[in-house]
């Protein structure tokens, strides 16, 4: 009898431990972690690594357990095909969450896949239209869409630059494209007129034969819708031609990197948007740039406050549900009002960013300096 008594107290000891014991929740992380804008995607995964440290910090208690958050981590290499073979990679991993991907061409077509599992997908910085509205309840955003983005190009190179006759150029991605068409209807809105359309790819570093074509039709602007990696050899070859119209970018070219890239050709007629606020007009941008650096060893980038914010939405969503399961939670982030990093963190039925913004930024002779913040 006493050694049935015994066997008894040990097993609820065992199993009052078993209660407190911490729960491992993992959260996906996909971006391009290798190819020609990698550093864009080390500057992203840290953004959410960050997330996790402080999360895990506060030891938050979810369903009466202590959560350890753990971040699964993959490289879609910017690659459409690679995005869908790693997004069910993390499906299988039983991920509870996922932040990315960076791209809007590896966003989207992931997308249908986290919503067949029913797991929320948070992008950071996809902004093509179409990945919100495909109708998934799963898909999120945390910064402006192409709508808006294109809005801001198309008003600011008619109305502010005075340009009548453009030229638009895209790296034929999702993103790119995307932006581009929304540029035009932007142009075309405004009074300007598209002289011409052209496109290379995401790979594209020779840009002469386009550049000739451009150079053509007189064009009083060039706008190109890409990354930093095709932007900067484009820019060299347009100023190599004798085409000083003025060039923008959007947030694709709104880098150190375009800066360092370009840094022979670069001047004041050279323009960017980037989908959110300026860090220093971010409620926490200062003091999340400050901790960044100490952590990381490296400069913000890009991507990262917004992939803190991703993260920590999720993480709140979590807590408000008081589950970590996606059916429980999912409503929850639905409805979600809160205020991160970058700013009030708050989605409309589609799953885009409420009253996300645009800014406006102007090489300035050293950085890229703001000139207006649309909304």
């Amino acid at each position: 009898m006493f050694k049935h008594s015994r066997l008894a107290v040990t097993a609820m000891i065992a199993l009052a431990g078993l209660a407190h014991a911490d729960i491992v929740v993992k959260l996906g992380q996909v971006s391009p972690m290798t190819g020609p804008i990698a550093y864009l995607g080390k500057d992203s995964e840290a953004g959410a690594k960050l997330a996790i440290e402080d999360a895990n910090a506060k030891k938050i208690k979810i369903a009466g357990q202590t959560v350890k958050f753990e971040l699964v981590s993959e490289d879609d290499a910017g690659d459409p095909k690679t995005g869908n073979v790693v997004a069910q990679k993390l499906v299988d991993a039983g991920v509870k969450g996922v932040i990315g991907h960076m791209n809007s061409g590896t966003t989207i077509p992931a997308s249908k896949i986290y919503n067949a599992a029913g797991i929320p997908q948070i992008s950071p910085s996809a902004t093509n239209p179409k990945y919100t509205l495909q109708g998934f309840k799963t898909a999120f955003r945390v910064v402006a869409n192409d709508i808006q983005q294109g809005g801001a190009i198309g008003n600011f190179t008619v109305q502010e630059l005075k340009a009548k006759n453009v030229a638009i150029i895209d790296d034929r991605t999702a993103y790119g494209q995307g932006l581009a068409d929304e540029v035009e209807k932007a142009i075309k809105a405004a009074g300007g007129k598209v002289a011409a359309r052209e496109f290379g790819t995401d790979k594209t570093t020779d840009w002469m034969p386009i550049l000739t074509s451009v150079k053509a039709k007189n064009v009083d602007a060039v706008i190109y819708a890409g990354m930093d990696a095709t932007a900067a050899p484009m820019l060299q070859q347009l100023r190599r031609l004798g085409i000083k119209a003025p060039y923008i970018g959007g947030d694709g070219v709104c880098s150190q990197s375009m800066l360092d890239l370009a840094k022979d050709v670069i001047n004041k007629e050279v323009y960017c948007t980037e989908a959110g606020l300026p860090r220093d007009k971010m409620p926490k941008g200062r003091e999340f740039e400050k901790r960044f650096k100490t952590r990381f060893g490296m400069d913000v980038l890009l991507n990262s406050p917004y992939e803190y914010d991703a993260t920590m939405a999720i993480i709140a969503a979590m807590q408000q549900a008081d589950s970590f399961d996606p059916k429980v939670y999912l409503p929850k982030l639905a409805t979600l009002k809160m205020v991160g990093v970058t700013g009030p963190i708050e989605f409309d039925a589609k799953g885009d960013l409420k009253g996300g913004a645009v800014s406006v930024k102007q090489f300035d002779g050293k950085n890229w300096s703001v000139l207006k913040v649309v909304r």
